[in-house]
């Protein structure tokens, strides 16, 4: 598995599995229905749990954006960071935490889970995943890379343009 962002790194099979047990366990602790991992420029990078019945792909771009907004409002207060947001509707709702500062994790839940139990479960998970991810980065910035030939700012740009524009 590979992903890409400001800057990139590769996953090992390992890592990949270390994930997917994570995000399992979560899971299974919290009785969340989906889990995904997204970096910050808005890529899916890995899904468990319930197959989302949206566009993914879209998910991922607009759940970068908001916590990306979120950083800019925590500045405005005075606040460096949100490490975590939630957004609870009718019958779906969401919990994001950031993982090492490029990479969001995104709970989906209903009301078969409850947001402290969410939260709670979350917490040993990011912990666990910023290491792992800061395993990778470290690799990363020992191992050269490729650069990346399109600039995928400006698809996010465009996808979210299609989805909101007014044609």
């Amino acid at each position: 598995m590979k992903a890409s962002g400001a800057a990139s790194w590769t996953f090992e099979q390992h890592d990949s599995e270390r994930i997917e047990r994570l995000l399992q366990f979560f899971l299974q602790q919290s009785n969340a229905r989906c889990a995904l991992l997204v970096d910050r420029v808005g890529q899916l990078i890995t899904t468990a749990g319930e197959a989302p019945e949206f566009d993914s792909t879209a998910f991922a771009s607009l759940a970068a954006a908001d916590f990306s907004a979120n950083d800019q409002l925590a500045s405005m207060i005075g606040e460096n960071e949100f490490s975590s947001l939630f957004h609870q509707g009718e019958k779906e709702s969401m919990f994001l935490a950031d993982v090492a500062r490029r990479v969001i994790f995104v709970a989906l839940f209903d009301n078969r889970a409850t947001l402290g139990m969410v939260r709670l479960k979350a917490k040993g998970v990011v912990r666990e995943l910023t290491e792992i991810f800061c395993e990778m980065f470290e690799r990363a910035s020992t191992t050269p890379h490729p650069r990346l030939e399109t600039s995928f700012a400006s698809e996010v740009e465009d996808e979210i343009d299609r989805l909101f524009g007014d044609s």
